[in-house]
């Protein structure tokens, strides 16, 4: 089995995360299961205090933010790494609805954050 991709934590301390169990219980499936979305880029996650954590605005109600798996397979498309990911996904850009490429996705604008994503192609 591979490795789980873990980005740095570059996320805001006000940024709400949850652990790999807690994800697992919102979307109704198994740790293991979480664990292979990860692997797979459908997640980031980071690492602090020796766990795993994904960011709470990657989830809603039903599941995965819509667009996010397609977004994260841009961006490593694009050379970005985990930790460029996660630290472009919260950036501020008033430009977007939402104000951050993350927020842009829970307001279902995924095609534009795509877009984004691919301009930055290198």
């Amino acid at each position: 089995m591979s490795g789980i991709p873990v980005a740095d934590d570059v996320l805001d301390a006000d940024v709400a995360v949850l652990p790999i169990s807690e994800v697992a219980t919102a979307l109704n499936v198994s740790a293991n299961k979480v664990r292979q979305m990860l692997r797979d880029g459908h997640l980031i996650a980071v690492r602090r205090k020796g766990d795993l954590y994904v960011p709470v605005a990657f989830l809603v109600k039903d599941g995965v933010v819509k667009g996010l798996a397609g977004t994260i397979t841009v961006l490593a498309d694009s050379g970005f790494s985990r930790t460029e990911m996660l630290r472009w996904l919260f950036a501020e850009d008033e430009t977007l609805p939402g104000a951050t490429p993350v927020n842009a996705l829970r307001t279902s604008h995924g095609t534009e954050v795509k877009r984004r994503a691919q301009a930055m192609a290198f």
